[in-house]
């Protein structure tokens, strides 16, 4: 779900015009003269592949990765497993129960969990992974590393070999905790564990079935918006997330290229869900898939823009920016609460990494060489990735 940018390829735009122009004439009686046709016809839909078609493939080959990379696709086999057969309910064990009951108990709960799921869950993250990140960055960041103005957000900044190597190792770690973590979710649901997941459409009321997916989708996001703000204080910032901003110009392998620490809390915030509020499977995993699809789009520091149904969510650039300029749009997928908080990026300010809390430095405090420095990162900014073509910041 993301406008993919367009490669430019236009026709001679003087080719033919005058002579097109001319033959538009229309009788008296309201007759289109024959020349009409021509001009009404003379879209040629052979002579390239149409653009829906690779903006399809591409948006299915992220929305794989998204739902592979953290072993996230073997939850869903999970929940579909468990909505299929006749599990029983999950009984605690009794809190007076000896170490050996509890251990059978946990056993019982993790049955298949090594080698079976954690096996699969990682071989998969890792196939696609490196296959689909792999094929994203070949594609833009090597064959089209000549004409970056036409999908860079920062066309005149690339990460060096050495962080890209960085990124990849940090991003590798991380999605191997994400798969083991999502292997023993899966091992949890398939064999009766605890779950507030339902199957059954309309189990807690119509009018809940409803209302479930945005209520928990707004919920998560806003809580994933203040761990991120969280993160940004200074203490935390140095010793944990500025690992995940050595990244300035941010690539699809940035997204879990994030400290262990701080990618298990923001699993958690996901899984708590799973746990503490009725949600129909469908609704749950669907969500997921929305928020792991748009995690790569966001890092992909490609220009990608949402599509009409999506008022909700900010483009790409809109997290780029937060690369950009570190303490500022601290939202993923909603906007809205960056503009209630007074973190959003505001054309009056300046950012830098050394300013913390989300709300920049006002120009009129800066000095002469910060005021330099943030007009060439402006500049660096590509109008592309901006609705209307036009960077809205200069």
């Amino acid at each position: 779900m993301c406008q993919v940018p367009s490669n430019n390829l236009t026709s001679d735009p003087g080719k033919g015009e005058g002579t097109k122009m001319q033959n538009i004439k229309q009788s008296s009686g309201g007759v289109v003269g024959a020349g009409q046709v021509n001009v009404l016809l003379d879209k040629d839909w052979g002579a390239r592949i149409p653009e829906y078609v690779s903006s399809g493939c591409l948006s299915f080959l992220v929305f794989v990765m998204g739902i592979t990379m953290r072993g996230d696709w073997l939850m869903f086999f999970a929940h579909y497993k468990r909505s299929q057969d006749s599990v029983p309910l999950d009984i605690e064990p009794n809190l007076n129960s000896t170490p050996s009951t509890t251990a059978l108990w946990i056993q019982e709960r993790f049955a298949g969990l090594w080698p079976t799921y954690i096996v699969a869950a990682t071989a998969v993250s890792y196939l696609f992974f490196f296959g689909i990140g792999g094929f994203l960055h070949l594609r833009y960041y090597v064959m089209q590393r000549n004409n970056p103005e036409d999908w860079k957000c920062q066309p005149n900044k690339w990460l060096s070999s050495k962080e890209e190597i960085h990124e990849i190792i940090v991003g590798w770690f991380s999605l191997t905790i994400g798969s083991v973590l999502s292997a023993c979710l899966a091992t949890w649901v398939i064999n009766g564990g605890y779950t507030t997941i339902y199957y059954d459409f309309g189990q807690y009321g119509y009018l809940w079935a409803v209302l479930e997916l945005p209520f928990v989708f707004l919920l998560t996001d806003y809580i994933t918006y203040w761990c991120h703000r969280i993160y940004h204080l200074p203490f935390l910032y140095k010793h944990f997330h500025k690992l995940h901003h050595t990244y300035k110009q941010p690539t699809a392998f940035s997204v879990t290229a994030i400290h262990p620490i701080e990618f298990l809390n923001i699993q958690s915030i996901y899984i708590m869900p799973m746990f503490l509020i009725p949600i129909n499977a469908v609704s749950y995993c669907g969500m997921l898939c929305y928020i792991y699809y748009h995690g790569i789009i966001d890092h992909s520091g490609i220009t990608f823009k949402k599509l009409w149904f999506q008022p909700w969510q900010p483009d790409c650039i809109f997290h780029d920016n937060h690369h950009q300029y570190f303490h500022v749009n601290f939202g993923f997928n909603v906007e809205l609460w960056d503009k209630l908080h007074g973190t959003m990026r505001q054309k009056n300010r300046i950012y830098r990494e050394d300013t913390f809390y989300g709300t920049g430095k006002d120009i009129s405090e800066a000095s002469r060489d910060e005021l330099h420095e943030d007009d060439l990162q402006r500049r660096d900014e590509n109008p592309l990735a901006y609705q209307d073509n036009k960077n809205k910041y200069l």
